[in-house]
Parts: structure tokens; sequence; C-alpha cells
């Protein structure tokens, strides 16, 4: 029986990239380095700040330039982190019907937890999450299950009653190193081929797919479009 739905933040309930992709670029510009279109940052993004930069600039870049460019970013994305970013359509229903159905709802992103909360705070009521984590210094980044670990013994329920949702490859993987079922979200920045070559559970089309694969997992119903066949 589904008690919690941990959702990604990035590419799952907000899209995000034009600012991301805006901030890198105006940071890399004003370095002397070569911007990139937007379609590369769906494929830069997923893994933290630190790898957007790292993937953003030239191979062979060393640590401690990196390191520059990711504070000088981080300036920027502080600045503008709102400008375009908005919730997908359907999300802040989907958000309510879970509530309605008593399902809690959390965060976990690899984007820093400044950052997520920030973002979350901005952009959706205070009673549509439980609880929001985003990267921490002390916690491995996603893949690793230790963000998910968090959240289930903060709001305590177990492994077998929660899932996760999100769009790309990495959360999928997080699902099962958390040995926790995942619904992939198509809408978001990959795509549907690279969550189901990933494993995802379930495919969601649309954000009020996540609602009806949460029933079907309670037995409200039996079958559902959503569903991966």
């Amino acid at each position: 029986m589904v008690k919690l739905v941990i959702f990604d933040l990035d590419g799952t309930l907000v899209n995000s990239v034009e600012d991301l992709a805006d901030s890198v670029n105006r940071a890399l510009v004003e370095n002397g380095y070569s911007t990139h279109p937007i379609d590369d940052y769906y494929h830069f993004v997923g893994d933290g700040t630190k790898k957007l930069i790292e993937r953003a600039l030239p191979k062979g870049t060393s640590t401690f330039e990196n390191e520059r460019i990711h504070e000088i970013f981080s300036k920027y994305y502080e600045e503008g982190c709102l400008n375009k970013t908005a919730p997908y359509e359907g999300i802040c229903d989907t958000l309510d019907k879970l509530n309605d159905m008593g399902i809690v709802c959390a965060v976990a992103s690899n984007k820093p937890d400044v950052f997520s909360h920030h973002i979350i705070e901005s952009l959706f009521k205070k009673e549509d999450f439980a609880f929001v984590c985003g990267k921490l210094e002390d916690t491995k980044a996603k893949p690793a299950p230790d963000i998910i670990f968090k959240i289930l013994r903060l709001l305590d329920i177990s492994s077998e009653n929660a899932i996760i949702a999100g769009d790309s490859d990495v959360d999928v993987l997080t699902a099962h190193n958390a040995g926790i079922k995942c619904i992939g979200c198509e809408w978001g920045f990959r795509g549907r081929e690279e969550l189901e070559n990933a494993g995802a559970d379930f495919i969601a089309k649309t954000p009020y797919d996540i609602v009806d694969i949460c029933k079907i997992k309670r037995g409200d119903i039996r079958k559902a479009d959503s569903q991966k066949q």
C-alpha cells in the first residue's frame, strides 16, 4: 500500500532547465568559455550542480576551475532560479489528489538543498510536502539511496509503502538501490526510452497517471493505462 510518494524535483515537479542553462551559460561566457544550446542541458542535469558544471566545461578542466565556475554559477542561479521555472501542468492538482488520498509527499533532489527549498517554498503550498531534501555535503547524491533512507526514517514510513517518481535513469537507479518501486515520468528531461531502459516499474505519461498508479498499488483499481505493460 502506497503511503508515500518521493518526487524528484527538476524535470519531475518543475521545468527548470532554462534557468539552469541561462545561469551556466552566463558563467561560461563571462569566463571565456563557449556556451551550450538548451537541448544540451537536458542531458547535463540530473546529478547535481557540480556535475552540471563539469559537463558544461571542456573535458580536462581542473578541479579548481570547476569549483570556481560552480561558485559563479551558484551566484547567478540564486538570482535567477525562478525567472522561468514553473511546475509542470497537472502537478499541483496531482499533489492535491495524493494528499486527499492520505498519501504523504516528499522531495528528494540532487539540486543543492538551499535551492531545492527555495523553489519548493516559492512555487508550492506549504502543505504539499511533508519533507524536502536537496543535496547536502554530508549526504551522497542519487543514485545512492542515502537521501531516500533519510526521508523514510524521518517520516517513519517503510520502503514497502513508498514509491519514487522521477524523470531520469538516476531516479530509477536510486529506487532500485533503495529497494523501492519507481514511476518514470516521461514528461521530464529524459523521456520514456531512457526510463524503460533503466527499468522503471511504471511509466506515467502525465502527472495524473501517478494518482492512478498509486490506486493500483493500494488496490483501489485493478488497471490503468499508465501501468507499464
